[in-house]
């Protein structure tokens, strides 16, 4: 006979789900939860520690402080919060300098059952789930690493505004007939700047203007004069001039930035000892891309990294590379394994299986900084005549451009992985090596499944039959 179960609402119900809370074993019992929002922070600790176990508090500092000297008096020894927004950032900074171990928790992750929903809820779920060891705390590197990140981040955002108005200063050129751009790679270049600058001082002459060709430029002098020759009217011309001023703006605030990372490296590596290994020979001529900044970084992430070379990778150029460790960090014992480290960059299967089916394996969808970057590189990477780009190629024409990408990133990023913990000093084999690697491969195979089924392998230049196979 079925057993009938309880209704969810009798007090029945409530006993069950008491006994199955009192199985479980508290791993963390002087732990809080901290509802994060924009004007205040709902905190919960155990209901044995205060009264009032639950309080709020408003997000100016005095009242932060005050929410710390609280979780001391309760003595919390760990906090949970979820990442909301940027609001979690100052109370995480104050709780973390006061020595509480402070995680940050996916959203996704600690949603309650259906029903009321409230920040005191939402705060008391929180303690809860932390006190049974029940949340994951989301990665962030160490405070140095964030700063530094900080300033990658804020700096690859002032290039994507210039960019946005290098588009429009094209527009304005487009809209005056002018079409510099069909003619020269770039606009930003010596002979496109100089160009500019004449046309928003007053100069429509385009015989003057061509005159500023560089040597260097495919373009011939005549091509760039009948380019610029068109209807230079006022109203696109003061355009023009604007988003001129602010380019030239954002490249001197771009400048002072590069200043302020540099002086960061240089502080962070002076407390670190010289590595052991000096720096290797730039893998390529050109190391440095249109938008990197002005100093050199090898040597300064060389002895950033303990002597690891990440610009020794294929694709991997010194700004990429800084890049990246703004992102991860050095300490790749963060992750136990290379496939921990691959599945937090959301460049591994996700595979959900049922059944003992598998119903997918796509990749998870992330914006994570460091998943995108090493995609770039990818792509990259795919045009060069390495391992890594034989090795895309291959994947490319089997299944396609982007799980090649995702695939080749995945590749890289376990490179990385070693290349940092010291287990791997890199060198590209070439894409001979790889293809002869591969061709090995596929005749073992070949040779295993054809001795399978009864048959043979025949070399059809010698004439003999391959080792391992049916006669």
């Amino acid at each position: 006979m079925k057993r009938k179960g309880r209704r969810p609402g009798s007090p029945g119900a409530a006993k069950q789900r008491s006994r199955r809370t009192r199985s479980l074993q508290r791993i963390n019992p002087n732990a809080a939860g901290i509802d994060c929002g924009s004007e205040s922070h709902h905190v919960a600790v155990p209901a044995d520690r205060d009264p009032e176990p639950v309080r709020r508090f408003r997000t100016f500092t005095t009242d932060l402080l005050r929410l710390a000297d609280w979780l001391t008096d309760c003595q919390v020894k760990t906090v949970a919060m979820e990442a909301t927004g940027v609001y979690w950032i100052p109370i995480y900074e104050i709780l973390e300098e006061r020595g509480f171990e402070v995680i940050l928790v996916n959203a996704h992750h600690v949603k309650n059952v259906p029903g009321r929903k409230t920040d005191v809820v939402d705060c008391q779920w929180i303690q809860e789930l932390h006190s049974f060891g029940l949340l994951r705390g989301s990665f962030r590197p160490s405070a140095e690493i964030a700063t530094l990140r900080a300033y990658l981040r804020h700096r690859e955002k002032m290039v994507q505004n210039a960019g946005d108005h290098v588009r429009r200063m094209q527009k304005a050129l487009v809209q005056m007939n002018l079409q510099l751009h069909n003619v020269i790679s770039d606009i930003t270049g010596e002979t496109g700047m100089h160009i500019l600058r004449d046309i928003v001082a007053g100069v429509t002459d385009p015989r003057a203007l061509a005159s500023h060709r560089n040597i260097r430029c495919h373009a011939t002098e005549q091509e760039i004069e009948s380019s610029l020759t068109g209807n230079y009217r006022r109203e696109h011309v003061f355009v023009l001039r604007q988003h001129l001023e602010l380019y030239d703006a954002y490249q001197r605030r771009i400048g002072a930035c590069d200043h302020e990372i540099e002086s960061l490296l240089q502080q962070m590596t002076s407390k670190l000892d010289q590595p052991k290994t000096p720096l290797p020979p730039a893998r390529c001529r050109r190391t440095k891309s249109d938008n990197a900044p002005r100093f050199e970084i090898r040597g300064l992430l060389h002895r950033l990294t303990g002597g690891a070379d990440l610009t020794q990778i294929d694709a991997l150029g010194p700004y990429s590379a800084l890049r990246l460790v703004s992102e991860i960090g050095t300490d790749m014992t963060r992750w136990r394994t290379e496939k921990h480290f691959t599945s937090w960059l959301t460049l591994a299967p996700k595979n959900k299986i049922s059944g003992g089916r598998i119903l997918s394996s796509k990749t998870q969808p992330s914006t994570n900084r460091a998943a995108v970057t090493l995609r770039m590189c990818a792509m990259c990477v795919g045009k060069t005549s390495t391992a890594l780009g034989a090795y895309y190629r291959r994947l490319a024409y089997r299944v396609g451009k982007a799980k090649a990408i995702t695939a080749t990133a995945r590749k890289i990023a376990i490179l990385v992985y070693r290349v940092l913990r010291g287990d791997l000093d890199y060198t590209d084999p070439g894409a001979h090596a790889y293809e002869a690697q591969h061709r090995t491969r596929v005749l073992r195979n070949l040779r295993h499944r054809a001795q399978d089924l009864g048959f043979g392998l025949i070399n059809l230049e010698t004439g003999e039959l391959l080792p391992g196979t049916v006669s």
